[in-house]
């Protein structure tokens, strides 16, 4: 595991989900599990916030809603999909108002899968998520860009 010398700030969004995973991130928050022993705090401010958890599918409603929380979110930030809804539509994905995951509306970083995503799960995606955002912060005190590089682009 990577230390970091700030303590990252999650932030987390419901798009549409059965609330099944928004259980079990709550529980990842609660002291069976304690995740805030990797530093890591919950907050509702996305200003604050490092990492942004999402879960649930992304509808017409819905999708202006993540692409300004995601754009609130000050760099470096990471996102992590939580659960198959997030990551690909889950069972809704055939629903005339669903257009499927999170990553048709912006770049995702870490996808836990998981219908619910199991709080152990969780934890080890917003671990992940830690490795990501040091690499993120790193590269940004380098003068690197901290985007993923389009199709045909050399880095």
């Amino acid at each position: 595991m990577t230390y970091l010398t700030k303590s990252p700030w999650i932030v987390h969004y419901d798009c549409s989900s059965c609330n099944g995973c928004d259980i079990e991130v709550l529980a990842a928050l609660t002291p069976v599990y304690d995740v805030e022993r990797f530093g890591i705090i919950n907050t509702g401010n996305p200003k604050h916030a490092d990492i942004f958890l999402v879960t649930g599918s992304v509808n017409e409603q819905n999708k202006p809603v993540l692409k300004n929380i995601y754009e609130q979110i000050p760099e470096p930030k990471v996102v992590v999909a939580i659960g198959i809804c997030a990551t690909s539509g889950g069972i809704f994905r055939e629903c005339y108002n669903v257009q499927g995951g999170i990553d048709k509306v912006i770049p995702v970083d870490v996808y836990v899968p998981g219908c619910a995503a199991r709080p152990e799960s969780i934890i080890d995606g917003v671990v992940t998520a830690l490795g990501i955002l040091a690499k993120k912060r790193q590269a940004m005190q380098e003068g690197g860009s901290t985007t993923p590089a389009k199709a045909g682009e050399g880095r």
